[in-house]
């Protein structure tokens, strides 16, 4: 497990064994690969960021990381795989995402794509993420790098 602080000074555990804070968590985030690129999207308020959000109630986070995939990009998800959770812990409240990796078949224009301005393509993710005002808080803690890793492992054993 890692334990370090986010964007805003918040604790955060990351952890890639199976479900470690909870089998139910609320929030999903989703790292998404369409062919060579990275599939990303704009968020109206917090700029440049992978997929996620909430778990709806009556479906399983499996479910919500893919309709956020859909809703915010476009993105149809050809394989999901399950890479940990995070837990942070905030101000005023906790919360528990479950982290994947998504290979995107397809990607489909649509009318809207609710609080995002649609799919951000990247052929790789710029250095010093931390930095750049145009990306959300979300790309600028130690999840990504090392769920970039974590991914990075899967690939080269082809566990899936």
């Amino acid at each position: 497990m890692k334990i370090f602080n986010d964007y805003y000074n918040n604790e955060v555990k990351l952890s890639f064994a199976d479900h470690p804070f909870t089998k139910h968590p609320k929030h999903v985030w989703v790292v998404c690969r369409l062919k060579n690129q990275w599939l990303l999207t704009k968020h109206k308020a917090r700029g440049i960021e992978f997929p996620g959000g909430k778990v709806e109630e009556g479906e399983t986070a499996e479910q919500a990381a893919k309709r956020e995939v859909k809703e915010e990009t476009g993105g149809e998800v050809e394989r999901l795989v399950y890479l940990g959770q995070y837990h942070v812990t905030g101000k005023g409240e906790s919360v528990v995402k479950n982290v994947y990796y998504a290979e995107i078949s397809n990607l489909f224009d649509q009318d809207t794509y609710y609080e995002t301005e649609g799919p951000v393509l990247l052929e790789q993710l710029p250095d010093n993420l931390r930095t750049k005002e145009s990306y959300s808080f979300m790309m600028k803690d130690e999840v990504l790098p090392n769920s970039l890793k974590k991914i990075q492992q899967l690939l080269k054993s082809q566990v899936f």
